[in-house]
């Protein structure tokens, strides 16, 4: 893509966020942001729950950990318990390959992912996975921490997963890359997506904050 292509599809995003308000026009055709029934998820038994939010920016700027706490509201208020962890701000570190977990554990890193979300993962019933779009794809934050799946690969498998996202761009193909790379995920890990919010048109935090998505992203928690 040339230089002019790119402020041209550039300038369609910044037009239909401030026509739309949280690119809602982009909604109408998106079937990926769906509740599911009430109940149909957790088949009315209290979930454990992991939240892993992944934004470098700060929770109060944040429209990606907005998205993640509108969830976990919603989650709570139906009896779920969630635990969230912060891999922007975590002791973490990038999987070196070098299979000394035998991806059975444990990892040769004794960081933050090892000690304190791992153990949550493994017994948790749904992991949440929350990330602002970065060049179409997850934030690096994130990625390391499913890079470090690696390790407890076959003990991961088996599990529910959501994606929440959000994204300056309002164009159709905006978050296409990342639900490609997250359902490749769910296919491998063998989980059951049950729900993706994908927040196009949501450059701020005032705009995701009056969206439809958050309302998603609320009434998914409930909904569980």
């Amino acid at each position: 893509m040339n230089r002019r292509e790119f402020l041209k599809i550039s300038g369609i995003g910044a037009m239909t966020l401030f026509m739309s308000g949280c690119g809602l026009s982009a909604l109408k055709d998106d079937k990926k942001n769906v509740v599911p029934e009430k109940g149909s998820v957790s088949g009315g038994k209290n979930m454990k729950i992991v939240v892993i939010t992944s934004s470098p920016h700060a929770k109060n700027e944040s429209t990606s950990i907005y998205l993640a706490d509108r969830f976990t509201e919603g989650a709570k208020s139906a009896g779920h318990e969630v635990f969230t962890f912060d891999a922007a701000n975590g002791d973490t570190h990038p999987c070196r390959g070098c299979d000394k977990c035998g991806m059975d554990g444990p990892c040769i890193f004794k960081d933050d992912i090892e000690n304190i979300l791992m153990p949550k993962m493994l017994e948790a019933d749904l992991i949440v996975l929350t990330t602002p779009l970065y060049y179409f794809g997850m934030s690096a934050q994130l990625k390391i921490i499913v890079d470090r799946f690696y390790s407890r690969t076959g003990k991961l498998h088996g599990k529910k997963s959501i994606m929440l996202a959000t994204a300056y761009n309002s164009a159709d193909w905006t978050m296409e890359a990342l639900i490609n790379h997250y359902e490749t995920l769910v296919r491998y890990m063998e989980w059951k997506d049950v729900g993706q919010v994908m927040a196009t048109g949501c450059g701020a935090r005032s705009l995701v904050e009056k969206s439809e998505f958050a309302d998603m992203a609320y009434k998914i928690g409930t909904n569980l």
